[in-house]
């Protein structure tokens, strides 16, 4: 089999990942220009295709058949190229929407009711068909028409709420397009966007308690449907889930919290080493970008001004994927820290006896009495964390432990 992704653009793919896992076939990325896309289908060495923007409607003209979904929602995102060369085009993003909305509690989409999707593209169309399958009735929201953004309060009765827009989508981290609380009734949130995991919409409804899905799941579903019409024989739907899972903990930033001096630094390095991973120190890159030290940077402008370019580096670092990162003791002081940690990573925090801690080269843990900062700090650090490890022992226990959680 020889298959691929077509696009215009297509940078970076997660896709030859997935399908690799799914069946291990060849998977390559082809980019091409508008003008070249019906000679590639016609004459190209394929036998099949993923379509990725802008070529959805394009491809359409070239197929000899249309699966119904496919005619249904007029866009085609999967070809298969017959052995007398003929095109069959499909729908899998349809299927792909339809498991991200298993991954929602049923009480929160089995009653249906009006839901609201912001975007009208392509994908928009897409969501808003397997919505109405689903028994809901979707309104698309645009910046212009009769149901723009100037306009949400009309729809302050929505049931669950759909971003098929790329606002928020890396490298565009924490930018979104409406505030849930316009909408007091709603009951879920998903948004298409898998990178970062939680995209600025997905925080806040975390924040207000709303169970929200991320497109991950979405991506995966589709290839894995995809791969069935590629290879045509049926493949186990729980390989979505494990690929969902195992994709989801390479992209995701391991990141440590902890005092100042409980090893954060020295245990990162040796997390980054075992995966393979970039490894990041927040002081470091604090550091390298002032020109000066975290001492003399103390001295010159104060604890406010540390912290603030201590926020710049957790806000372009917390964007990134797959890396171990290494805080800072105070970070958790600014409440703005925690969702720039939290968007794509898990958070461990270590601890360590206060008696073992390091002061050296940290200006708070020797101007402060330590007992002090760990009874202010210490709510502060679980309430960031997404689980807690001991750093009493060695660092190599320590990573064991870190591993084994993560897995």
């Amino acid at each position: 089999m020889k298959c691929g992704l077509l696009g215009e653009k297509l940078g970076h793919s997660y896709s030859p990942q997935i399908h690799a896992e799914l069946a291990g076939y060849e998977y390559r990325l082809y980019e091409k220009r508008k003008e070249d896309v019906e000679t590639f289908l016609r004459d190209g060495d394929w036998q099949g295709l993923n379509v990725t923007i802008p070529y959805k409607k394009t491809v359409i003209p070239f197929c000899d058949t249309l699966s119904d979904t496919a005619q249904e929602i007029g866009s085609v995102n999967t070809l298969r190229k017959g052995p007398e060369g003929r095109i069959h085009g499909e729908n899998t993003d349809a299927f792909g929407f339809s498991m991200l909305l298993q991954t929602l509690p049923k009480a929160a989409v089995a009653e249906g009711g009006k839901a609201v999707v912001l975007g009208t593209g392509g994908a928009s169309v897409t969501v808003c068909t397997v919505l109405k399958h689903a028994g809901f009735a979707p309104v698309t929201i645009s910046r212009t028409g009769e149901n723009n953004y100037e306009h949400l309060s009309r729809h302050s009765d929505a049931a669950l709420l759909v971003n098929t827009t790329p606002l928020g989508m890396y490298p565009n981290n924490g930018t979104k397009a409406v505030d849930l609380c316009s909408f007091p009734h709603l009951k879920a949130v998903a948004d298409i966007v898998y990178n970062p995991a939680r995209t600025a919409l997905l925080l806040q409804a975390e924040e207000l308690g709303l169970p929200c899905a991320g497109g991950l799941k979405m991506l995966v579903a589709q290839a894995k449907r995809s791969a069935e019409i590629f290879l045509d024989q049926k493949l186990p739907d729980e390989k979505i889930d494990q690929i969902t899972a195992k994709l989801s903990r390479s992209m995701q930033n391991i990141i440590l919290i902890g005092m100042p001096g409980s090893g954060k630094s020295c245990v990162a390095r040796e997390l980054a080493a075992r995966l393979g991973r970039h490894c990041v120190e927040t002081d470091a890159e604090i550091e390298k970008a002032a020109g000066i030290t975290i001492p003399e940077l103390f001295a010159r402008e104060g604890e406010e001004g540390f912290r603030a370019r201590e926020t710049a580096v957790l806000r372009e670092f917390g964007k990134q994927s797959g890396t171990v990162i290494s805080t800072g003791g105070g970070c958790v002081t600014r409440p703005e820290n925690y969702p720039l940690l939290h968007q794509n990573g898990t958070i461990v925090r270590l601890t360590r006896p206060l008696a073992l801690l390091a002061r050296e080269g940290r200006p708070l843990s020797l101007q402060t009495d330590l007992s002090e900062m760990f009874v202010v700090r210490d709510p502060l650090y679980a309430r960031f964390a997404d689980f807690t490890v001991d750093n009493r022992e060695s660092i190599s226990k320590t990573v064991d432990t870190i591993l084994e959680e993560l897995s």
